[in-house]
């Protein structure tokens, strides 16, 4: 019998991502992949898949699925707010941690406050066959994923195991911050000088917000205007995860993962490659300002960023039991500033 993970809602904008489909943008088609391919990665290594596993991307309101198979491993990460689990009695999941949900269980991801994008990895993946060598949904073609869309209600997606490994539950050591404090870090160009000396220092020096037009293929920002220095439409060129492109209303568009391969508007800057899982994770609403960085800079950002997720994978350790004392809790957190604030 197969084994099933069932649809009964399905959320926002819910699809299958991996980390990509390369070799295919000088055919028009974008690499698209997970938003946040960190926190995609350290969903598949709490599970035990392959870092570049296909995982469940959901975006805005969560989810919830039944299960119909005798075991399913998952693990949710990108934020905080964890999942929660009703069979003979309800159960909250943190983020980042392992759990083992059975036949008949429902599993519903909580509404996400701190962040737009989280993963659900499920042990063993998913029997779907690739597309151009890929699980990830690009739903403007209809290709890839659970048939080239976002998953719905009624939708039932096969299982590779049968059952959950018999393993102990595993739990990263030290979640990491979803980094809304940060400053984005961009390389100017390749079309800066398209625009005006006070547009780039308007760029660099100020606030913008996540405005509500944002989806998988950019996210438009309010803000000043960026002014440009001569007319606003140029011989369509390359277009690279994180450039930001200002048509003429002077509002810059940073671009996701569902990107346009070409594009005519001039763009002032592109994000650098360790700060796209920080872009993905902003939500409407949510403010954004940007640093300059050069190329030797963003280069060692990669590094480092890469260095730190390895390490986060390296500590992944067993988990304690959800029910119980969490000695750990109780022994390396502070459990009391919160009484003793109740009494002043």
């Amino acid at each position: 019998m197969t084994s099933l993970l069932r649809v009964a809602t399905g959320g926002t904008q819910t699809t299958l991502q991996d980390l990509g489909r390369f070799g295919y943008q000088r055919f028009g088609l974008p690499v698209a992949g997970a938003l946040d391919p960190f926190s995609l990665r350290l969903a598949n290594a709490l599970v035990g898949n392959d870092p570049a596993a296909a995982a469940i991307e959901i975006l805005g309101h969560g989810p919830t699925f039944e299960v119909d198979a005798e075991s399913v491993r998952v693990a949710f990460t990108g934020s905080h707010a964890g999942f929660e689990v009703n069979g003979e009695e309800a159960t909250i999941v943190p983020s980042y941690r392992s759990h083992t949900v059975y036949r008949g269980e429902r599993l519903a991801v909580r509404a996400m406050p701190d962040s737009q994008v989280g993963y659900l990895a499920v042990e063993g993946g998913f029997e779907i066959e690739p597309v151009l060598g890929s699980l990830s949904t690009y739903t403007r073609a209809g290709i890839g994923g659970f048939g080239g869309r976002a998953l719905r209600g009624g939708d039932a997606l096969p299982l590779t195991l049968p059952r959950a490994s018999e393993r102990t539950e595993r739990r990263l050591a030290a979640p990491p911050s979803i980094g809304h404090e940060c400053a984005i870090r961009l390389i100017l160009g390749p079309q800066h000088e398209a625009f005006t000396r006070e547009a780039v220092e308007t760029l660099l020096t100020s606030t913008f917000t996540v405005s509500r037009d944002v989806d998988r293929m950019g996210m438009r920002l309010d803000g000043p205007t960026l002014e440009h220095s001569g007319g606003f439409n140029l011989v369509s060129d390359g277009i690279a995860t994180g450039c930001i492109q200002v048509p003429g209303s002077g509002q810059p568009i940073v671009l996701l993962a569902d990107h346009q391969t070409t594009g005519g508007y001039p763009k002032i800057g592109s994000v650098i490659s360790a700060d796209i899982p920080l872009l993905g994770r902003r939500r409407p609403g949510d403010n954004i300002r940007f640093k300059e960085v050069s190329v030797p800079q963003a280069e060692a950002a990669r590094r480092s960023a890469e260095r730190d997720i390895l390490q986060a994978i390296k500590s992944i350790a067993d988990a304690p039991p959800l029910r119980g004392i969490d000695l750990d809790c109780l022994y390396n957190r502070n459990l009391i500033s919160g009484v003793i604030d109740a009494w002043d």
